[in-house]
């Protein structure tokens, strides 16, 4: 019996040791008043035991685990990943590419605080004027553990998000350039390899015999400290924090430089990928979050061997449903998907679905909460043909679709620029403007209900003061939407005075008047 159970126990009176026998030892942790106060008293204590008296329950925690084996089996398995970048040289000032030390990007980055807009440094010329090619600076740090024996090593896809070279160090200290087989900033989950044999693979464990309150540990790179050990438990899982998966929720500490980590279960196997925390100051506040290790073995599958992944759409957007909402239209509780919108053209027009259905099911499988939906669909490979339930006016049908693919983020960004370079018509061009429609998620971050982005500024906008990301809320004292509605109210402007436009910049708003070139 540990020392400081045997002096708890040697102060209690004799009936409190009567009591805490009986309790199957539960008060010996506990401070004396408190095990004294629990302990019932002299004159109120408990019969003798007979023979027909029930046995004392155990405990339901019997101790705390002993990570230390744990450490020593899968902590080779975990590897420290470094990133470079190329930037411009630059005159003194020193820092990062954007003026400041690279763990407080990874807390505006990660954490839910705005990157501030600080101005870049003068950049130094290199030889013969020119800018040269740059050299490379630390871009961050994070972690990483070995997939499998040859070489291929999972982490987060924001660790190696942008960067030029990436740095895989094992605990043996041998140092590998990796090569990015893929990323998908969707899951962020990412894959990289490096040049080695015989290495020690982790062991992927079985997320459905996952538990709350199941004890769980992380090893990774805090802060750039190499191999550090926290531990905790499961707090919830299927957590739904808005992106692509369901998380695992832990109390283990996790920071800045945890990232792409594995998330341990005590059989020594890999539950999840250490990703995101929940924090109002950039550090750690008790609440964790991680990617189950089977949907990031999925994604991980394709993108070894395609280099991308794949997902499928059927072109609705859908909203929860309330209580009152699924009460008055005779669903019951609430459930399912809400269709607010059913794009031309999609597989979802085709089916039939219409906007005002409710999306119940998905090939069989019940849609609890509106997220379940994408996730579902997600994971089914386009062109395949599946089936939807939907409840409408009262009853349910089945549908059956044919599941499209959603367009590689690169191909978005491509189209997206696309039509804001075509938003630039001739009114716009002789301001030196380019504009683009604001998001969904733009327009509620700064609680407006339209306006314009600016792209690209340049010659009468530029010495207005104009900059690039400024958000364009009326033009004229015309209020404008959108960019199309941006250049109606721009074409009918008088072309020989000064054009004022309200703009938003912050927190703040301010007019300005732009003048055209004569």
């Amino acid at each position: 019996m540990p020392a400081l159970q045997r002096k708890t126990l040697q102060a209690l009176s004799v009936a409190a040791l009567i009591a805490a026998a009986a309790a199957g030892g539960a008060v010996w942790n506990l401070p004396l008043a408190q095990a004294q106060a629990a302990a019932p008293s002299p004159a109120t204590s408990a019969p003798a035991a007979s023979a027909t008296a029930a046995p004392a329950a155990a405990p339901l925690v019997s101790g705390l685990p002993d990570f230390t084996a744990l450490v020593d089996h899968v902590g080779p398995s975990v590897v420290n990943i470094r990133t470079t970048e190329k930037v411009a040289a630059r005159g003194n000032g020193g820092g990062s590419a954007l003026g400041m030390d690279e763990d407080m990007l990874e807390f505006f980055r990660r954490f839910g605080l705005p990157v501030p807009n600080i101005p870049k440094q003068p950049q130094r010329p290199g030889p013969g004027g020119s800018d040269g090619d740059g050299e490379s600076q630390p871009s961050g740090v994070g972690s990483g553990f070995i997939l499998t024996g040859d070489g291929y090593v999972m982490t987060n896809a924001h660790v190696v998000e942008d960067a030029d070279e990436v740095i895989v160090t094992l605990t043996d200290k041998r140092e590998f350039k990796a090569k990015i087989v893929g990323s998908d900033k969707r899951t962020d989950v990412a894959v990289v390899k490096i040049d080695a044999k015989g290495l020690p693979a982790v062991k992927i464990g079985d997320v459905s015999r996952l538990k709350v309150g199941e004890w769980v540990m992380a090893i990774g790179s805090p802060f750039g400290l190499e191999n550090s050990v926290t531990a905790g438990i499961v707090s919830a899982k299927q957590r739904d924090t808005g992106d692509y998966l369901p998380f695992i929720q832990t109390d283990v500490a996790i920071n800045p430089g945890n990232s792409g980590g594995p998330l341990l279960n005590l059989r020594g196997e890999v539950v999840g990928i250490n990703s995101q925390i929940y924090s109002r100051s950039g550090g750690f506040m008790g609440i964790s979050f991680a990617i189950p290790i089977d949907e990031a073995v999925r994604v991980s599958d394709q993108l070894r061997s395609t280099g991308k992944v794949t997902r499928g759409r059927i072109g609705v957007q859908i909203g929860s449903v309330t209580k009152e909402v699924a009460e008055s239209i005779g669903l019951g509780k609430p459930r399912g998907a809400l269709v607010s919108a059913v794009e031309a053209g999609s597989p979802a027009a085709k089916a039939g679905v219409e906007a005002g259905d409710v999306i119940i099911k998905y090939n069989g499988t019940d849609i609890d909460k509106v997220s379940d939906l994408p996730r579902l669909v997600g994971n089914t490979k386009p062109g395949v043909k599946g089936t939807v339930t939907v409840f409408r006016r009262g009853s349910s049908k089945d549908l059956s679709i044919t599941i499209a693919e959603v367009e590689p983020d690169e191909a978005v960004a491509a189209r997206k620029k696309a039509e804001s370079s075509s938003a630039a018509t001739a009114s716009a061009k002789s301001l030196g403007l380019v504009v683009a429609d604001l998001t969904a998620a733009q327009k509620k971050e700064l609680n407006v209900k339209g306006g314009v982005r600016i792209v690209s500024v340049a010659d009468a906008a530029a010495r207005a003061g104009l900059r690039e990301g400024d958000v364009v809320l009326s033009v004229a004292n015309t209020e404008v939407a959108d960019a199309k509605g941006f250049e109606a109210a721009l074409s009918k402007a008088d072309k020989n005075k000064p054009v004022n436009m309200l703009v938003r910049r912050g927190e703040w708003a301010q007019y300005v008047l732009v003048r055209p070139a004569r």
